[in-house]
Parts: C-alpha cells; structure tokens; sequence
C-alpha cells in the first residue's frame, strides 16, 4: 500500500485524507521506530476485525460486513454468531467483482444506510477498498474500516502464522507460498521497492543528522 501510494499521487491523497491510516505490515510499523522513534505497534485487521466486534457487542453496536464473497461472509456471520451472541449484525454483501455501474452503486449505498449500521468492515482488498472508501464518505452513513484478508482468518478458513513468524513479517512468504502464480511479481516488485526507499529515507536523515551536528 505505502508503494502504490509513492506511485500514486491520487491514491497518497486518498490515504492521507483518511480519519484513521495504521501500519498494517510488520516492517512498516518497524520503519516508524526507526525513522520517527515512534514505538508503534502493528496494526493488522486480523487483529483488529475480532477486537472490534468484541466491542461492538458490548456496547450495542451493529456491524455490517462488505466484500469478499458469499461464501466467506456466511462463514464470517456464522463464527460472529457464535462467539458473539449478543452482536447485532445489520447486514453483509458480496459485490460484483466488476466496476459497478452508478444504479447498482447507489443500491447498495441504500442497502447498506437502510440496515443502520454502526461499523461497516470494507474486505475489497487494497488499494480497491480504500478507493471505495474514500468514494463513499459522507454517503455510507457509518464508520468504515478496510480490514484486507481478514475475513478469511477470522473465519477460519485461512490458517494465520504463528506469532513468531509474524514478529519477523514473515506473512508475505506465506501469502507468496500461497498464491505463487499471482503475487510472485507484485512481491518482487513492491517489496524490492519498499527496501530502496527505506534505505533512501535512513540515508537521507542519516546524513541530516551529521550535517547538524558539525
């Protein structure tokens, strides 16, 4: 996401313009410490999906689940159900994995406003759900929150690392292991992308550094 957003001057707008925009990825979170001396904590929607709804539930919330498809979200609604009895789920919808045309937008617009949802969780993936986010503030009457693969965890159907691995950010070589024929290049290119930057921005500040303190 941090590289599309160095390419994308829109997409940096839309991430930047966000209430709320967290280091999901281990090595970002890891970055901030090293550029900002910022002790911050991942911020992974597997994580936080389950947090949230827990919360939700004990004060009355309503969640509404977007994205992804109709099998995963029963299976989401289901395990929800069960763990949360007192969660009040207001809806959930799978998308046409297609550019919808401006009726059927404006439908599920009402769709999801007339449920009267409190938390609406966006599982479109990136950058696709940050641009419907953006697209559908002040229209979407509730919170939304982009929450990527984590429908699939928290439903069981998808078998997370373990906390070690994750302390490593390891999760892209499991992902990668996954899906080898879809994501080998994106890896290569975005990861080899993140480093050189990463490099770049020490090294500048490196060199900052020295210059004031001759």
């Amino acid at each position: 996401m941090l590289v599309e957003a160095h390419k994308d001057k829109g997409f940096n707008k839309i991430l930047n313009s966000a209430d709320v925009a967290a280091p999901d990825g281990g090595p970002l979170s890891k970055l901030m410490r090293l550029l900002y001396g910022k002790d911050q904590d991942r911020v992974a929607g597997m994580d936080v999906l389950p947090r949230l709804l827990k919360e939700a539930a004990a004060r009355g919330k309503s969640v509404y689940f977007y994205g992804s498809t109709d099998e995963v979200l029963n299976a989401v609604v289901a395990k929800a159900k069960e763990d949360l009895p007192d969660l009040k789920v207001a809806g959930y919808y799978s998308p046409p994995f297609r550019k919808l045309t401006s009726a059927e937008d404006d439908a599920i617009v009402n769709r999801i406003n007339d449920a009267n949802s409190d938390l609406v969780f966006v599982a479109l993936g990136c950058p696709k759900q940050e641009r419907w986010m953006a697209e559908h503030k002040g229209k979407v009457k509730a919170c939304m929150l982009g929450v990527g693969q984590a429908y699939m965890t928290y439903a069981n159907l998808e078998k997370r690392l373990p906390k070690w691995a994750r302390d490593l950010s390891l999760e892209w070589t499991y992902r990668l292991w996954q899906e080898p024929r879809r994501l080998w290049k994106r890896y290569l290119i975005t990861n080899s992308m993140f480093l050189y930057l990463s490099l770049k921005l020490l090294l500048q500040q490196r060199t900052k550094r020295l210059a004031l303190a001759r």
